[in-house]
């Protein structure tokens, strides 16, 4: 078994620092210099990769410490095979996670560049404090002694003065400034309420990150950026997860795009036929598929079509009939009996459940799941423990089913929102990422 490449991990002490724009301009970047880089995202996020996949030009893949297993963890980290490094970007602050653990880790980004032996690069919004941001820095690198601490960069420097400040608290505790990025207010991605737009939805992605890639060249040293990338002991891959089915007609598009890549690498590489279709094009799923899968996105921003696509609606009853159906969040709220907009207006969904959801009081739900099934859900049976993540803003008005699981949250706290399953139709609230081993 080879070594993986050498990597480097994007993180920052919070969110908003700006290390997703550093992420894009620095993978870009490394590319145009002609190197082969692997991205990876650190904890579960369904946006980001393709993002990475944009700039990089190489399938970006989840890489989660809490969800997944020594084996998966293997799995995803071999598909950096053939690059020459790898470069991948935290979630939240680089110690954020969960804080109970069990029989997993807490899902902390310094967890994934430990496990790799990656280098961690420090993202800092030193607006509004010049020496200051060295305790910050220097508090990171001590926090976790055994990380390495490859050093900084600096952003959203007000002046050369703003700079020079900075740089001699940071040179004062040995902490090495790989780069200052200027303030700019022309840098940030879109967001919307679960984060950034998707990135087929951004206006001109390639132009914003060229533009990245640029910045960052004028304002970073690259080659002390790529001598900084370090690796650790290769893992011992195992599986990627197995397909729920042989033929799998997938939802694709604005309303339902949020699928793990890695689940969708083990889906094929076990010889499963993935097929799209895009319900708000009003199409039909394969007529001989196996099973479909409508996956998280934002049905709600497009109720009012998915409401009116007939197509869609005749084809996914009569598949439902006798073959298996499954939504995973804005995939479950679809196969409910209606969906009401952030304005109040019901919109009649596909009515395979009775699940009724509302964004016109806006909840905020939130975190890691661990589900027991109750009941079979298309690839596994009755008994099976999940790992998965839950993150949307719509409230449960009426769920009448019967449940599909136990579900509890990180902390082994139960959550009400535990799944449906009415006849071959099954949804959930939360995103599958893997199967558990306990």
């Amino acid at each position: 078994m080879s070594n993986p490449p050498k990597g480097l991990l994007i993180s920052a002490p919070s969110s908003g620092t700006g290390k997703t724009t550093v992420m894009l301009g620095l993978l870009r970047a490394l590319a145009q210099d002609g190197l082969a880089v692997q991205p990876f995202k650190s904890g579960p996020d369904y946006i980001d990769p393709a993002f990475h996949r944009a700039a990089a030009g190489r399938a970006s893949f989840n890489f989660d410490t809490w969800a997944m297993n020594e084996g998966l963890l293997g799995a995803i980290s071999a598909q950096s095979a053939g690059a020459d490094i790898v470069i991948a970007e935290g979630s939240m602050g680089l110690y954020d996670g969960v804080a109970f653990a069990g029989e997993t880790g807490h899902g902390t980004s310094a967890e994934t560049a430990a496990k790799m032996g990656w280098g961690v690069i420090l993202v800092i919004d030193v607006s509004g404090q010049a020496q200051s941001a060295a305790a910050v820095a220097l508090g990171f690198r001590e926090y976790r002694p055994d990380l390495n601490f490859a050093g900084v960069i600096l952003n959203r420097v007000a002046s050369p003065r703003h700079e020079r400040l900075t740089r001699l608290g940071m040179e004062a505790h040995g902490i090495k400034v790989l780069g200052s990025l200027p303030r700019r207010g022309d840098l940030a991605l879109p967001e919307r309420h679960l984060g950034l737009i998707q990135a087929f939805e951004h206006p001109d992605l390639e132009a914003a990150i060229s533009g990245y890639a640029d910045f960052l060249r004028e304002n970073v040293d690259l080659e002390a950026i790529k001598a900084a990338a370090t690796g650790g002991e290769t893992l011992v891959p195992g599986s990627l997860p197995k397909p729920p089915a042989q033929k799998i007609a997938l939802a694709q598009d604005a309303a339902f795009s949020f699928t793990y890549p890695h689940l969708l690498a083990g889906w094929r590489a076990a010889g499963a036929e993935i097929t799209p279709f895009s319900p708000l094009a009003d199409e039909a799923p394969a007529a001989d598929a196996d099973l479909v899968w409508l996956p998280g996105g934002y049905p709600e921003l497009h109720a009012g079509q998915l409401a009116a696509a007939q197509t869609f609606r005749k084809a996914m009853l009569q598949h439902a009939e006798t073959r298996p159906v499954h939504g995973e969040c804005g995939g479950y709220m679809a196969l409910g009996q209606a969906l009401i907009d952030k304005e109040g207006n019901s919109h009649e969904m596909l009515g395979l459940l009775g699940l009724v959801t509302s964004y016109e009081k806006r909840k905020f739900h939130l975190g890691y799941r661990k589900a027991q099934l109750g009941a079979p859900m298309p690839g596994f049976e009755a008994g099976a423990t999940l790992r998965g993540h839950e993150f949307h803003y719509s409230t449960i008005l009426e769920e009448p089913d019967a449940p599909l699981a136990e579900v509890l949250d990180a902390e082994g706290a139960p959550v009400p929102e535990t799944g449906s399953i009415k006849g071959h139709t099954t949804g959930t609230f939360f995103h599958l990422i893997a199967e558990a081993e306990s």
